[in-house]
């Protein structure tokens, strides 16, 4: 079995943990966390932010050797819109 991810992959995983990001973050600034669950909740979205950066940073790589991928910039812009 191939262990490296395809491009496709990678690329919808950090697409699917920035959305991750986004609602962790809307969630902590909702204002409806009972205040002993905040610091749980922080840590979550700090897993998250870690997890983000691990991809984003393989998926750098992997742009440097293939060019015909969209930037980081590109994929997130794209998926913003």
């Amino acid at each position: 079995m191939n262990k490296e991810l395809s491009s496709t992959t990678l690329m919808y995983s950090i697409l699917s943990v920035e959305e991750g990001v986004n609602v962790q973050k809307n969630y902590l600034e909702s204002g409806e966390i009972l205040e002993d669950e905040i610091e749980y909740e922080e840590e979550i979205l700090g897993d998250l932010e870690q997890a983000l950066m691990e991809l984003i940073d393989v998926y750098k790589v992997r742009c440097k050797h293939d060019p015909e991928l969209p930037s980081i910039e590109e994929l997130l812009s794209d998926f913003e819109e």
